[in-house]
């Protein structure tokens, strides 16, 4: 019965942060007077030169948008405990976003605001999903680390007021996000960090290039110039050269003031970042291409190594460095496995509370005693491909628990008696094959109070058996029964 629960399981659909790709049709110009496609285009190359900063350039100028898009996606409820759902002011209105919620220690905190990559402008449970160490978008290495994090939302997004703009409006709102950030109690002002990766890292990029306010700003795959990103999606005026100008970090690269550092991997956008080095002689811009990685390869160590950076960025004035060996050192660390954002769930009927992983929901089987728990998503990872279920019973004699562990032991098990947070438990582990030669690992928690008792039973394929444990021991850990209801 487990194992044909487990395989309905994998209808779950699936979710994952947007990537960006290059899907348009027609070439567009670049923000220097030519196409994509190299054929030289007449255009005000010197557009840039009239302003004294591209704050100023980007304040005076006024986009034309060609199509209003928007979307009123909600915003999923955050973990209790882990953000808060807010609301921040901006030039459009109210916009939402995730933020850490006060540690209340009375203590000043750095916080570090996330842009994830795509268009969409919304956020959604993203930031706590199952990181993926090969494509983690996440942005979940700085709360694991316990660093202060801010996810916001964009004009357009989660039914917020305006449109996309298309990297150039969202420049706006990002700065809106350091003031609602630096206006929180328990946040350092003087410390507030800004990072992305794709699309967010050349929002980030525009960012530093427009304010100092950030103390140092990381961008993980940022384009040079916009015709780079998915022109398939831009809502502004293509006819008008400014409106590249104005989109494109690389005209502005002077403009920055805050350390800003530019990580990708060589086979994403590293000939984006490389041109941005060979432009700008500042020397508050570091770059580093990595070898044997990709776009999305880079984000799981780099941003590991980031977060321990930034709170080590202790001083007046920051002091944070990265060079090529420490990047190439993260890079070749084993991968981890973090255990994912954790909730309680209640089943009052049985007295029972427990955590688990965020995004498992709770839905009934046809054993009117069981309930499976697992993951709304199907994810190659141990996160979305466990299961848990639980099974009420009443035991059936008063040294039943022993009587359990000894048939554990006669049918494969290794079992042993417990005490689990003052009740007397059975803890037993296995190994489970299926008709078709797949192996499953299997561990079995049974305990009860009084003549109330409850199995969890996990499940996780074996290629997660080591991940999925700690997952299923964290749960078990936090495990309450109380007085039989």
């Amino acid at each position: 019965m487990f194992l044909g629960l487990l395989a309905a399981l994998l209808t779950v659909s699936c979710g994952a942060p947007q990537t960006d790709k290059n899907t348009g049709s027609a070439p567009p110009k670049t923000a220097s007077g030519q196409t994509k496609n190299g054929q030289a285009e007449p255009g005000p190359s010197d557009f840039a030169g009239r302003y004294e900063s591209f704050a100023q350039a980007h304040d005076a100028f006024t986009t034309t948008l060609t199509r209003e898009e928007n979307n009123d996606y909600s915003v999923p409820a955050p973990p209790e405990g882990l953000f808060d759902l807010v609301s921040y002011p901006s030039k459009v209105g109210d916009l939402a976003a995730y933020v850490s919620g006060d540690p209340g220690d009375g203590q000043k905190h750095p916080l570090i605001i996330w842009v994830v990559g795509g268009w969409g402008n919304a956020i959604d449970d993203f930031p706590w999903v199952y990181p993926n160490w090969d494509n983690d978008q996440t942005g979940s290495a700085f709360w694991q680390a316990g660093l202060l994090t801010m996810y916001p939302s964009f004009r357009g997004g989660n039914g917020n007021p305006g449109h996309y703009e298309t990297l150039f409006g969202e420049v706006d709102d990002i700065v809106s996000a350091y003031e609602y950030a630096a206006s929180l109690p328990y946040v350092d002002p003087d410390r507030i960090y800004l990072g992305g990766h794709s699309t967010g890292a050349t929002r980030a990029l525009l960012a530093s290039e427009y304010t100092d306010r950030f103390r140092a700003v990381f961008c993980f795959g940022a384009a040079d110039e916009i015709i780079y990103h998915n022109n398939s999606q831009f809502t502004f005026d293509t006819d008008i050269e400014e409106e590249y100008i104005m989109r494109s970090p690389i005209h502005w690269l002077d403009n920055i003031k805050s350390p800003t550092f530019l990580i990708e991997g060589r086979d994403g956008n590293s000939k984006n970042l490389e041109r941005m080095l060979e432009a700008s002689q500042n020397d508050n811009i570091q770059g580093w291409v990595i070898e044997g990685a990709d776009h999305f390869s880079v984000l799981a160590p780099a941003t590991r190594l980031v977060a321990q950076k930034i709170l080590a960025d202790t001083g007046k004035t920051p002091n944070i460095t990265l060079t090529q060996e420490e990047l190439d050192a993260a890079m070749a660390q084993p991968p981890s496995a973090p255990l994912p954002a954790m909730t309680p769930r209640t089943i009052e009927s049985l007295g029972l509370t427990f955590s688990c992983p965020y995004l498992w929901e709770i839905t009934p089987t046809e054993d009117d005693f069981q309930l499976a728990v697992y993951s709304r998503y199907e994810e190659d990872n141990p996160w979305d491909m466990s299961v848990l279920y639980l099974t009420a019973y009443t035991p059936e004699e008063d040294n039943y628990l022993h009587t359990l562990t000894e048939y554990l032991a006669q049918n494969g098990f290794s079992a042993e008696e417990i005490t689990l947070n003052g009740l007397p438990a059975v803890d037993g582990a296995t190994m489970l094959q299926s008709d078709d030669g797949e192996t499953f690992y299997q561990r079995y928690i049974a305990l009860q109070n009084g003549t109330t008792g409850v199995d969890f039973t996990f499940i996780v394929h074996e290629d997660f058996q080591e991940e999925g444990d700690a997952i299923f021991q964290a749960v078990i850990d936090s495990i309450v029964l109380g007085d039989e209801p």
